[in-house]
């Protein structure tokens, strides 16, 4: 067994129903790629952003693998002017997670977060468990117990792709 991350850690701690799943991390993966390793649907599988607003502020923006961040949306989401996103090199010291393992549970100090409106059309949500190879899956209203969010239309509308990461 791998040793537990802050995010299960913190998901045992609150007795939240969850699953865990597990899948070769010795490859880099996108998010789509870990969707269809686990065999399940895109639409219910989850990345975790890390973006700097305008005024210096950090948010997390939980959206799905296969959808683009609408970064204009992300800002008015969080009420900045704009937002970027993160740089790569400063997450593990930010948030204690590594790209591609970064979980919206268990960050080293809380961020304002932002779920993407879509995940309440699902009945789980499958997200980073908190390092590569490990996801989650739980209910957005088991999530919303282990870390505060709000929902917000985030991502990319198919036919506009301005403005998006």
């Amino acid at each position: 067994m791998h040793e537990k991350t802050n995010a299960v850690r913190i998901i045992e701690r609150l007795k939240l129903d969850h699953k865990t799943h597990t899948y070769d991390s010795s490859r880099a993966a996108s998010g789509v790629e870990v969707a269809a390793m686990l065999g399940q649907d895109v639409n219910k599988v989850f990345k975790t952003l890390v973006a700097t607003g305008k005024s210096g502020k950090h948010y997390v923006f939980v959206i799905p693998v296969a959808k683009e961040l609408d970064l204009k949306k992300a800002a008015k989401a969080v009420c900045e002017k704009s937002v970027e996103m993160l740089k790569q090199k400063f997450l593990l010291e930010l948030t204690g997670y590594v790209h591609g393992g970064c979980s919206p549970i268990g960050m080293k100090k809380f961020f304002t977060t932002r779920l993407d409106s879509s995940a309440l059309n699902c009945q789980t949500i499958i997200f980073s468990g908190g390092r590569i190879g490990l996801q989650l899956e739980m209910s957005p209203g088991d999530l919303a117990k282990a870390v505060k969010y709000e929902t917000a239309e985030l991502t990319v509308d198919d036919k506009d792709t301005e403005q998006s990461i």
